[in-house]
C-alpha cells in the first residue's frame, strides 16, 4: 500500500516539509474569539497567483506551529480553503490543500464515532476528547479550479472535518460541553505562553 497520498493520489515518496513551504512566508495565528474564526468563510472564486501563494504561506505555517491542518480563517484570510500533512492511524501520510470543501454527511447507521484527544492551533495549548466519525470525504477545488474528492479514516478523518468545520465558522470548542469547553480554556490559559515560544524559536531558525 502507497505510504503518500498527495491531494488524494498515491506517490512513491513526497519531501518533508512539502514544497509549498519553501516558497511561503509566515503569518500570524489567529485564535479563538476573533470574529474571523466565528463566521462561515466565502467561497473562493479567483483561482490565480495569490491563492498559490496563500496556500504557500499556510503550509510553512501550519509546519511552524506545528499542526496537521490550517484553514484560511486561521490566517486572517476570510477564504475557504485548508492545507493538510497529516497520518492517518495506519501511518500513511496525507499531503494536499482543497478550496471550497464540503464534507459528505455520512449515514449514521454505518459509521462510528472516535472519542479523541484533539488540539487546534487557534485553541494554543488545549486538547480535549471531541466525538468525530472514523471516516470522512471532502469534495472540492484544487488552486486550479479542478475538482477534487478527499478521503480519509482515522486520525486524517478527524482532521478533514476539524479543518471543514473551520471554513464553516466552528472551532472544536463549539462542539464541547461548557464544562469542558471551560476546561480547554484554562489549558490555554496555562500553556499559551509556552506555545507561542516554541513558534517564535521555530520562526527564528527559520530566517537565522
Amino acid at each position: 500500500m502507497p505510504r503518500v497520498f498527495v491531494q488524494g493520489s498515491p506517490v512513491d515518496s513526497y519531501p518533508r516539509p512539502a514544497p509549498e513551504a519553501g516558497r511561503g512566508c509566515v503569518r500570524r495565528v489567529t485564535e479563538v474569539g476573533e470574529e474571523v474564526l466565528h463566521r462561515p468563510s466565502r467561497d473562493v472564486t479567483e483561482f490565480g497567483p495569490d491563492l498559490a501563494a496563500l496556500i504557500d504561506d499556510m503550509f510553512l505555517t501550519m509546519y511552524i506551529a506545528d499542526g496537521a491542518g490550517l484553514a484560511g480563517n486561521q490566517v486572517g484570510v476570510d477564504l475557504r480553503l485548508f492545507v493538510y500533512d497529516c497520518l492517518d492511524d495506519d501511518g500513511v501520510r496525507h499531503v494536499g490543500h482543497i478550496i471550497n470543501p464540503v464534507l459528505d454527511p455520512l449515514d449514521p447507521a454505518g459509521r462510528r464515532l472516535l472519542d479523541e484527544g484533539e488540539g487546534c492551533l487557534s485553541v494554543p495549548g488545549a486538547v480535549m476528547d471531541v466525538p468525530r466519525p472514523d471516516r470522512a470525504v471532502v469534495r472540492g477545488l484544487d488552486k486550479d479550479g479542478t475538482a477534487l474528492v478527499i478521503a480519509g479514516t482515522g486520525y486524517f478523518a478527524r482532521c478533514l472535518a476539524h479543518e471543514t468545520d473551520h471554513v464553516n465558522g466552528q472551532v472544536y470548542l463549539d462542539r464541547l460541553s461548557k464544562r469542558d469547553r471551560k476546561e480547554a480554556l484554562r489549558q490555554v490559559a496555562d500553556r499559551r505562553d509556552e506555545v507561542f515560544a516554541r513558534r517564535a524559536a521555530r520562526t527564528a531558525a527559520l530566517s537565522g
